[in-house]
């Protein structure tokens, strides 16, 4: 009893004394979840402003989980630069994270009045709390305290579309902590399961450091799920150091046991924490291996090359049956939730139709040319949750959709299988000036109706309609015989909704030049949303000019581009507009009406513009008597946008 009592003095004697724990952070506990409480005992309002510097650079980690998983909505959370994430990472640019996937973000940590944080905002969604913006959107690098003090100003209430501060939870090394080599604090977010030695070993930090950093002890080490626990580094951490193993349950009742900092008081105890840590290890491994071995090895018929199958779009290893049916059973059953009337190709015959993917097949990007049984196809190899793109494409049956004819999936990778348009995309028709010989006008006008068309079907024929949020030229497929096909639909999503809404999003993402006023600013979807991006393609086919070209000739909006032929002497200006290549080949008094048509799809304003079944009406006229020949139309019928009630497209 007495050996008792001198192991707890002199370790709270050396625990006391230890000097990089003077002036450190004290861990948030569980007061995440009391959003009355305001003292910062426990850090609820953030990281007390006591390092050396006033800013400094830090690091947070973040969780890969849909609508918040590739490189781009990321950095659009939490207000980073996206090739800096993709660099600290070791991802492209373009790159979409496996779910739960830790990311690594560097960010400029300064102080604001008593505390440390790195800021970024948010445009509140419905049914949005402050609890569950800092706990679920932002995974805890927030807290519900420190967004109610950020937003004081605003009611108490939040409300659909407001936009808020949010300040990110970093702090900077105090003088201790410089002084023992420590120049950067990284704030992890814990996740069920974890404790402090584990974290610490992550990044090779010793487990005291990390105590210390954290107000923790060897006597008081439990942390929680959805808080951040601050890891002082050296150097800058890597993306290496973040690729966690799958959690296991740690030893004994004690969830969080952290191994022993170093000191003559602890040396003695290091080996009881290391056996009872292989024994711990030791269970569930060796439970994993018998269910490896039954799943493996219980078949008769298998190769030992692994193919991976999806389930829930979640990678599991399965052996190869030598039965291709068998496989692409398997596969179908896998992806059960498509309800797919989709053709399933294995890996084989995919590495068949591109040569084996060879360079010679690449078209663009990660598109390949394929010959499948006897006709071409275009197969594009991507990653990440392709199930809501497959899910609309396999539902729609439109000329001027491309036509999604089957999928694949192999070694973690999807294979869409498209219709093959063997005239490529429409930009580079428009902006090839040795090609433009054959785009004349009545094949513009019907490459832009082609369009319209499309686009039509799907804001208002499509069960729930659609958005397409990324129209441009790059995205407008052309066959052979120069009909338009809209592709693409990645960032596509539902218009489903009641009568005046809008949905709301923070991760702004699409092609820069075509993306309207009210969603950069205000992250608003709706169908006028890809009007506005239509208006932006008919200017860009009818002007011969890439966007960023028109937007160098303008000040303010883009159809400013307009003017000339927006005054009374319009129709004498429309050659001025006019792509020089057409050489007059076109009626001015439809080339007035056409251009009248995009400003209004242009309006800033989006309840000025047309929806897409009046734009597609207005051009099916202007179509028709431009190849009838009587191009004498009434030009006062569309010199402003048409007469609708847009309220049951809209959202």
């Amino acid at each position: 009893m007495n050996y008792s009592k001198f192991i707890f003095t002199i370790s709270i004697f050396l625990i006391s004394s230890f000097p990089i724990i003077l002036s450190q952070q004290p861990y948030i506990r569980q007061a995440t979840t009391q959003c009355g409480r305001r003292d910062n005992s426990t850090s609820v309002l953030g990281y007390t402003c006591n390092g050396v510097r006033r800013s400094c650079q830090a690091y947070l980690t973040f969780r890969a989980r849909p609508p918040f998983a590739s490189v781009s909505t990321i950095s659009t959370l939490l207000s980073i630069n996206s090739s800096q994430l993709s660099q600290l990472n070791s991802v492209p640019e373009n790159a979409t994270f496996k779910t739960n996937r830790v990311v690594l973000v560097s960010v400029t940590c300064s102080c604001s009045g008593h505390y440390y944080q790195a800021n970024t905002s948010y445009v509140v969604q419905h049914d949005n709390t402050y609890l569950s913006i800092a706990s679920d959107t932002f995974q805890g690098l927030s807290t519900c305290q420190a967004l109610q003090v950020q937003n004081s100003n605003l009611t108490r209430d939040l409300f659909s579309g407001t936009r808020i501060r949010i300040p990110l939870r970093c702090a900077c090394p105090t003088r201790t902590q410089i002084d023992d080599g420590v120049n950067y604090l990284l704030s992890y977010l814990v996740r069920r399961s974890q404790f402090v030695a584990r974290i610490s070993g992550f990044f090779g930090v010793d487990t005291g450091r990390t105590l210390a950093a954290n107000g923790l002890s060897e006597q008081d080490f439990t942390i929680y799920p959805f808080t951040t626990l601050l890891v002082p580094l050296q150097d800058p951490p890597s993306s290496s150091q973040v690729t966690e193993p799958q959690p296991r349950s740690p030893p004994s009742s004690a969830t969080t046991l952290p191994s022993v900092p170093p000191s003559s008081a602890g040396s003695g105890k290091t080996w009881i924490y290391v056996l009872i840590g292989v024994l711990g290890g030791i269970v569930p491994l060796s439970s994993v291996g018998v269910i490896v071995f039954f799943l493996f090895f219980r078949k008769t018929k298998q190769k030992s090359e692994p193919v991976v199958s999806s389930q829930s779009f979640e990678s599991l290893e399965k052996p190869l049956e030598k039965e291709m049916d068998e496989e692409s059973q398997d596969f179908l059953e896998s992806i059960s939730s498509f309800d797919l009337s989709l053709k399933v190709y294995t890996s084989e015959e995919l590495k068949s139709a591109t040569q084996d993917f060879s360079p010679s097949s690449l078209i663009k990007g990660s598109v390949y040319r394929g010959m499948i049984n006897g006709d071409l196809a275009a197969i594009k190899k991507m990653n990440g949750n392709v199930s809501k793109e497959i899910n609309l494409l396999n539902k729609i049956n439109h000329f001027n959709v491309i036509r999604l004819s089957g999928v694949g999936f192999n070694q973690g990778n999807w294979y869409l299988v498209y219709e093959y348009a063997p005239n490529g995309t429409l930009s580079d028709w428009i902006h090839d000036k040795s090609e433009q010989d054959n785009m004349d006008w009545n094949k513009r006008l019907q490459i832009i109706l082609d369009v319209a068309s499309g686009l039509n079907y799907l804001h208002r024929y499509t069960s729930p309609p659609h958005v397409h949020k990324d129209l441009n030229s790059s995205n407008v497929l052309l066959d052979r015989d120069f009909r338009a096909k809209i592709a693409n639909f990645g960032l596509a999503r539902s218009a489903e909704g009641q009568e005046g809404q809008f949905a709301l999003t923070r991760h702004i993402v699409g092609t820069k030049g075509y993306m309207a006023p009210e969603y950069l600013e205000n992250g608003l979807i709706s169908p006028k949303l890809d009007v506005y991006a239509f208006g932006v393609l008919m200017l860009e086919i009818f002007t011969g000019k890439e966007v960023s070209l028109l937007y160098e000739e303008v000040n303010m909006q883009l159809s400013d581009v307009l003017t000339p032929v927006l005054n009374e002497n319009g129709q004498e200006n429309v050659r001025n507009v006019m792509d020089p290549l057409l050489q007059g080949n076109y009626p001015s008094e439809l080339a007035l009406v056409v251009f009248r048509l995009i400003d209004n799809c242009l309006k800033k304003d989006l309840s000025e513009r047309p929806n897409m079944d009046d734009v597609f009406h207005s051009l099916s006229s202007i179509s028709t008597s431009s190849l009838s020949g009587e191009w004498a139309i009434s030009i006062s019928e569309h010199r402003t946008a048409p007469r609708y009630d847009d309220r049951q497209h809209d959202f």
